[in-house]
């Protein structure tokens, strides 16, 4: 028999993505997740859906989709605060795999709505602990953040490095979630690996995020707002090669560490950080258009630079990112200039 999936946050931008890869490369029968809420256009998430064969039409909330082009796929509507229906589901889905990827996400967001991040990253991964504990799974695989680094200057960035100098509260939420796995896997052994994601993008992006506010602002002759005046890098990583290393990750079910425990951390990212003023060129170059920019001073609990060490990635499933920054921001654009009829 096929192995029985659930993936959170499937309506999100890597949630998608992933939804896509296992439903084309494996025989899983899947069931995503996701509350659909308010903190970009719930538009974009339900064009992700029907991109996956849900009609926005049927989905109701708590309840299987009526319509969909997979019969390997159902999606439910459900909040992952509301504990008793994620224990109801995981009762009667007996899931073999959980890739948790629903979170609030965004860094500056947390400054000024601090409580949207303990309920859906602290409360609702422990939801999902407590239905892992409750109703064993072969393997819990959960989305971090490269954001646990904060303020550490010493890069690359090792799993190995201490990172309790947090610069957001979503950076302290992912780093307790981290916490939270290890003593689930201390307490009753459940198999968990915490992927460290690294600056995620391409298709489908979030609207919130550098390459959506930087593509749309361009298209629409308008300046973009580069902070800390440009000096800053990153480790942009195609969505393509981050849900490549995800699918590898669910089979390779976490082993017994040094210390007696089904517990790892990767990085997952490109480790090639490119630098914003390279990242803008690139993408105005494809875009066609001439690129304007307001020259900001650092923003609070942003970083100056990310950079991935994903060589014990790379060793435990061959984790080998393939797509460069001219490849991926093409691929981008072309969506883009379709979405939204650019």
């Amino acid at each position: 028999m096929s192995k029985k999936v659930l993936v959170t946050g499937a309506a999100g931008f890597i949630g998608f993505h992933t939804v896509k890869k296992l439903l084309s490369t494996t025989d899983y029968q899947i069931i995503g997740l996701d509350n659909i809420n308010d903190y970009y256009p719930m538009t974009l998430k339900f064009e992700r859906l029907k991109a996956l064969g849900i009609h926005p039409d049927f989905i109701r909330y708590r309840q299987k989709t009526a319509s969909r082009q997979h019969d390997r796929f159902e999606f439910i509507r459900m909040d992952l605060t509301d504990e008793k229906s994620l224990q109801d589901l995981f009762h009667s889905s007996n899931f073999d795999y959980v890739i948790h990827l629903a979170a609030q996400a965004g860094v500056r967001y947390s400054i000024d709505n601090p409580n949207a991040y303990i309920q859906s990253n602290v409360v609702g991964f422990n939801h999902i602990l407590e239905a892992c504990r409750t109703y064993p799974v072969e393997h819990l695989v959960y989305a971090s953040s490269s954001s646990v680094y904060g303020l550490n200057e010493e890069q690359p960035f090792s799993i190995h490095h201490k990172v309790d100098q947090p610069a957001s509260l979503y950076a302290a939420t992912k780093k307790s979630n981290e916490l939270m796995a290890h003593t689930y896997s201390h307490l009753f052994k459940i198999p968990t690996t915490g992927l460290r994601f690294f600056t995620v993008y391409g298709p489908w992006g979030r609207p919130d995020m550098a390459p959506m506010l930087f593509a749309k602002a361009i298209m629409n002759n308008d300046p973009i707002n580069v902070y800390n005046n440009g000096k800053m890098a990153r480790d942009f990583t195609y969505v393509d090669d981050i849900v490549d290393g995800v699918c590898k990750v669910v089979e390779a079910v976490a082993p017994v560490n040094e210390k007696g425990l089904p517990y790892r951390l990767f990085n997952i990212g490109n480790s090639k950080p490119v630098q914003l003023m390279d990242f803008i060129d690139v993408l105005g170059s494809e875009l066609g258009r001439e690129v304007k920019m307001n020259f900001m001073p650092m923003q609070d609990g942003d970083v100056v630079s990310t950079f991935a060490d994903t060589s014990e990635l790379k060793e435990a499933v061959g984790y080998q990112p393939k797509t460069s920054i001219q490849e991926g921001v093409k691929e981008f654009v072309s969506w883009y200039k379709e979405f939204y009829k650019g």
